[in-house]
């Protein structure tokens, strides 16, 4: 009974393109509905539970992990993209627990060491196909998380399943499978990527700035830095680095969420989007920037690739952190013995490539140097 009151006020409150729990469309195995959960609600606690979320706390978002315990993580991110995306959902009238359920998901099937043992493993893997975040993170959720004696993974809702895949920034690039790839994604689905990117962009700045990796002098080179300074007037002046840097992160984030909330609100306005059938067949998503924030968040992109992720530092990390991995592939892949008992016993059901590249994807940074160092250091015991 409690979950029909949710779901009545979903339908009471929420904006007619909202998704609403009730018309889900469904799980692959069947189950019997909570009594006080919506299904949506339900997918959160279920992704908030699982193993591969706990592994994220020691996964790098930019900073190797040993690097120092103030920079972010997978895990810190992932909190980090869900607050901001319930914020543009409860902004819009959207469902907040589909966004937080996407936002807490999407990060699942990262491997160690960010996006440079991404680019390794998907390198080492091209003759099964390669190798992209979004598709392990749904193989994740559908197969490698062993939670339930009745089914395989997680059981979630085809619309977070689908926002975990349909998921894009310019790190993401979806790959539909047996989602329609000529329907766009829910508004929720579209809220994540736009809070990843919020997420990413303005906390990378704070972790430049801590860092020393950037100085706030370079970021004057950047409309949007120059306009919220002298909006933070005397306050900023006032104030030692560490607290200047927090203040205008913070601000940078309100005036990124405010604006894509204005203009996408505006946009559904005027086309006067009443459904989310609508939403789907638009042809295009429909949340957005303006386009003079746009353009600065593309600013704040550019300066970022440029001035920190090239950075000699971050480019010694990335070529360790990809030695790392491609030592450990092949160790594997050359003595199938090296690996866990229970990895093994998966060789004979799937390809020695893919249950490798399972098993790597899914380790912490600290893990895979420890196996690493077990494997090529002969002090080291094993």
């Amino acid at each position: 009974m409690i979950r029909t009151l949710l779901e009545d006020n979903e339908e009471r409150f929420l904006a007619p393109y909202a998704s609403k729990s009730r018309d889900t469309r469904g799980r692959k195995y069947p189950e019997e509905k909570h009594p006080y959960r919506t299904d949506f609600q339900r997918d959160r606690e279920r992704i908030i539970y699982s193993s591969a979320f706990r592994r994220l706390e020691y996964k790098t978002q930019v900073f190797v992990n040993h690097e120092g315990d103030h920079y972010r993580t997978r895990l810190t991110h992932s909190i980090e993209v869900a607050q901001i995306a319930r914020s543009i959902a409860r902004a819009l009238r959207l469902n907040e627990d589909l966004a937080e359920a996407i936002s807490l998901a999407h990060d699942l099937g990262h491997t160690p060491f960010g996006h440079s043992g991404e680019e390794k493993l998907k390198e080492l893997m091209q003759k099964v196909g390669g190798f992209e975040h979004n598709r392990q993170t749904l193989r994740v959720v559908d197969l490698l998380e062993e939670r339930y004696p009745d089914f395989p993974g997680l059981n979630l809702t085809y619309e977070v399943r689908e926002g975990i895949i349909k998921h894009e920034t310019i790190y993401d690039k979806p790959a539909s499978g047996e989602f329609n790839p000529e329907e766009q994604p829910t508004l929720e689905c579209q809220a994540v990527s736009f809070a990843d990117e919020i997420a990413y962009n303005c906390h990378d700045v704070d972790d430049g700035l801590y860092s020393g990796i950037l100085a706030e002098e370079q970021l004057e080179e950047l409309d949007i830095w120059r306009q919220l300074k002298q909006k933070a007037g005397k306050v900023y002046l006032q104030l030692p680095e560490r607290g200047r840097r927090k203040l205008i992160v913070k601000l940078l984030i309100n005036e990124l969420v405010t604006d894509l909330v204005s203009e996408s609100g505006r946009k559904m306005s005027h086309h006067g989007i009443q459904s989310p059938e609508e939403i789907r067949s638009a042809g295009e998503g429909l949340l957005t920037f303006s386009k003079e924030k746009g353009k600065q968040n593309s600013q704040l992109r550019i300066f970022l690739f440029a001035n920190m992720y090239t950075h000699h530092k971050m480019l010694r990390m990335s070529d360790k952190a990809k030695r790392t991995i491609e030592e450990l592939f092949e160790a594997y892949r050359s003595n199938h013995n090296l690996l866990p008992p229970w990895v093994q016993e998966r060789i004979d059901g799937d390809h020695p490539m893919v249950v490798i590249g399972d098993y790597i994807a899914g380790m912490t940074d600290r893990f895979a140097l420890q196996e690493h160092k077990k494997i090529y250091d002969p002090f080291e015991r094993v």
